[in-house]
């Protein structure tokens, strides 16, 4: 008999969103006078995401950063703008979670910094009031996922314990940091699937 839940927490990119990294990429070098190329460089190779999503960087800290890489100013507004314009939310996934939330508390976890924290309203408007006040980005907790850290964090922040928490995301990796940490744990490949193992625990 499987045990009882009382939170399903969702991953953002790749599970209830998807998300298009040369959108934002093309989109932030236009608003700034970058090329593609370096807007890239600075986001995937620099580091810079990297210590935001893990904490390492507050928010004034990663747009110094990004702005100091690439020469010119970076601006929240730019940020927030290229985020929203790569984020589409997938609207079949929405309606489980708002189904699953008729039952039980629902909540989100994304590996991102507490810029993407602050402004989940403004790019994934979709997502509210459904995960208001709980939705969070790892670097709140200053780890990114799979590490324990994230999780547990999190999880504290909700009130609530991993032996009691169904999370899912679409990084192997993650899940399999999750279970490590005691959560239950779905890798999302596909809708049904997900169905599927929601239904396991009487869900939605």
């Amino acid at each position: 008999m499987k045990p009882a839940l009382h939170c399903v927490l969702f991953d953002l990119d790749g599970v209830l969103a998807d998300y298009d990294k040369q959108t934002r990429i093309e989109h932030l070098a236009h608003a700034i006078g970058r090329t593609a190329e370096a807007v890239h460089a600075a986001i995937y190779m620099s580091g810079i995401e990297e210590a935001g999503d893990s904490g390492a960087l507050d928010t004034a800290g990663y747009l110094d950063a990004l702005s100091t890489y690439l020469r010119c100013p970076v601006t929240a507004a730019d940020w927030v703008a290229a985020r929203r314009a790569a984020t589409r939310i997938r609207p079949e996934v929405l309606d489980i979670a708002y189904a699953v939330a008729s039952r039980i508390p629902v909540a989100l976890l994304t590996n991102n910094g507490q810029l993407m924290a602050d402004t989940l309203p403004q790019i994934v408007p979709a997502l509210f009031p459904l995960f208001a006040g709980r939705a969070f980005a790892a670097a709140q907790f200053g780890a990114a996922k799979p590490e324990a850290a994230a999780f547990l964090g999190c999880l504290e922040r909700l009130r609530t314990t991993p032996a009691a928490t169904f999370f899912i995301d679409d990084s192997i990796a993650n899940v399999e940091g999750a279970r490590r940490a005691g959560l239950h744990a779905h890798h999302y490949q596909s809708l049904e699937d997900m169905k599927q193992a929601l239904a396991e625990f009487d869900l939605p």
